[in-house]
Formats: C-alpha cells, sequence, structure tokens
C-alpha cells in the first residue's frame, strides 16, 4: 500500500523478493493545466509488473475492499507512504502483521511530512523507522531503525532520495527478521515525540523577523517542492537556495541590503541571508548572478510586503 515515488523503491523490493498479491493505492488525480487524470507511481510500478491494483477512495469503509484483502489471505501488509488510514479489521488481516516504513527515527516527527521538518527544524540526524502498525498516528510499536546523517547543504528532496533507498532496504530485512522471529518489537516513548504535520502554502512563507538560519532550513527544507517564498514588490519570489550568514543586523528585518554576482544579501531577525537563487511566477529557476544580468533587483526594499 502506497501512493508517491517515495514508495516505488520499497515495491520494487517487494517484487524482487517476494511474491506481490496485490497493490492499494490513491485513486488517479488531475494532473497539470489540462487536469488530465494520472496514475500514481505505484500504479505504473504495479502495471509494469501486471500485479492486481486497487484504488478505493476510502479503505476503511469499502467493505468489498476489506473483504478481498482477507481473501487474499497476505502473510505482511507493507505502507509505505499510502496516505490513508486503516482500520482495525484490516490490520488485523495478516498472517505476521501490518509493517509501515516511516521516514524518521521514531517517536520523533510521527505524521505526514518527517523528511521536511527534519531539515526545517535543523535536525542533525534522520533516518527510516519500521513499525508495527496501529489504529494512532504513527505509534506502533519500532522494529528497525536506520540513521542518516543530515550534511550541512542538504536539501529535502536529497534527503528524501536518501531514505526512499534506504527504506526499501530496511522493509526487506525488517520482514525476513520478523518472520523468523528475531525481532522484539520496541514500544514508543510518547514523551520524547514531535510531529510533522501537513505543508500548506503558510509553511513555506518567510519570515524576516526569524534567525537566518532558521529562514536557511526552511528553504531547504522546502526545495525542490513547493519552495520557500516571499513578496518582491507584490510578486511572489521563490528562494530555490540561500545561505545563513552570522552578522550583526541593523536594519528592518527584510530589507534588500544588497545585491550583486554572490546574490541577495538580506536583513533579518538575527544574521543576514544571502539568497543565491530564485523564481519568479512563470519563469524559470535562476542564479540571481544569471537573474541580474537581464533583471534588476533594487535595494532597501523590504520583502514579504504585500
Amino acid at each position: 500500500m502506497g501512493t508517491p515515488d517515495f514508495s516505488v523503491p520499497a515495491l520494487r523490493s517487494m517484487i524482487e523478493n517476494y511474491n506481490v498479491q496485490a497493490v492499494f493505492t490513491q485513486p488517479d488525480r488531475p494532473k497539470g493545466r489540462g487536469k488530465k487524470l494520472c496514475f500514481s507511481p505505484v500504479k505504473e510500478v504495479a502495471l509494469e509488473h501486471n500485479i492486481s491494483v486497487y484504488q478505493p477512495n476510502k479503505i476503511k469503509n469499502e467493505i468489498d475492499i476489506i473483504d478481498k484483502l482477507k481473501e487474499l489471505k497476505p502473510d505482511f501488509i507493507i505502507v509505505v507512504a499510502y496516505g490513508q488510514i486503516l482500520s482495525k479489521e484490516i490490520l488485523d488481516i495478516p498472517k505476521y502483521a501490518c509493517i509501515n516504513l516511516h521516514a524518521s527515527l521514531l517517536p520523533k516527527l510521527r505524521g505526514a511530512a518527517p523528511i521536511n521538518w527534519a531539515i526545517i527544524n535543523g535536525e542533525h540526524v534522520s533516518g527510516n523507522t519500521t513499525m508495527l502498525m496501529d489504529v494512532g498516528l504513527d505509534k506502533g510499536d519500532m522494529l528497525l531503525r536506520q540513521e542518516v546523517k543530515i550534511t550541512e547543504d542538504m536539501t529535502f528532496g536529497e534527503l528524501h532520495d536518501i531514505l526512499m533507498n534506504n527504506g526499501a532496504k530496511l522493509l526487506v530485512e525488517t520482514i525476513d527478521e520478523y518472520s523468523k522471529g528475531k525481532i522484539i518489537p520496541e514500544k514508543q516513548n510518547d514523551e520524547l515525540t514531535n510531529y510533522a504535520p501537513m505543508l500548506n502554502k503558510d509553511t513555506g512563507k518567510i519570515i524576516w523577523n526569524k534567525d537566518s538560519k532558521e529562514i536557511e532550513n526552511l528553504i531547504k527544507g522546502l526545495n525542490p517542492s513547493p519552495l520557500a517564498y516571499t513578496i518582491y514588490k507584490e510578486n511572489i519570489m521563490k528562494i530555490h537556495k540561500a545561505k545563513a550568514i552570522d552578522s550583526e543586523v541593523k536594519s528592518t528585518p527584510g530589507t534588500v541590503l544588497k545585491v550583486g554576482k554572490d546574490g541577495i544579501t538580506v536583513a533579518c531577525g538575527k544574521g543576514h541571508l544571502l539568497i543565491k537563487e530564485i523564481q519568479f511566477p512563470g519563469k524559470k529557476s535562476m542564479k540571481v548572478e544569471e537573474y541580474i544580468r537581464g533583471n534588476s533587483i533594487d535595494t532597501d526594499v523590504i520583502l514579504g510586503l504585500n
């Protein structure tokens, strides 16, 4: 059970190592300007391998789908970024377990967007956790974990791809070891948890009175999508790349102080931010050095004002 790109290596590993009887994924969604219905990445892989695909709107409410699951009599149900809540009735179906791959070091960062928030929060280590699923949000007993160091300039996209590929290997190890009784499930300590809520438009809005390092982390944590943004002269300026500068601030946060080949220097609540790559509506992303050859960014403008 899975939907986005993150789920694909896991599905491929399941196909290589086990007998995958069925794939459950979200319904086809309209995409792009033409709003053409598109298959999920997981559905595309399943169809490549002639695996039956089911796309319930709400799996916990669809009796025929639950009956089909019971008919399949699976040893395991494997869930990777499926995007739907499973009922206890479904969780009780497999012979061994319903196992979820979660892209954080549980109990930290339960929820919908753990990879983004690991970067946004300035974490130095992330990873994957396999867990036994229960009816709570990422509250099940932990099975295996693997750590990944978050490097200084790492973006959400880079961490996503590392965890995506590592997670596929961790799942195979988990299934093999758990089915042999070699893993003792570990309870999560709820007192140590925090949450990684779903991203929305406001998540990416830069608040310039914050510390420049916090703003840099936000930009990295939303790159390559959905991207952090600010307002420059009533136009949305998306920021792909920036670097925090630890220096004394004497100007109003958000003020453009300098524009040059190295970037746009902006005052923050603490320190300065050097913006290196930007994108305006309808345009491709460009390094500031490239952008200012044919366009201008004025100094003394305060970013973020509509």
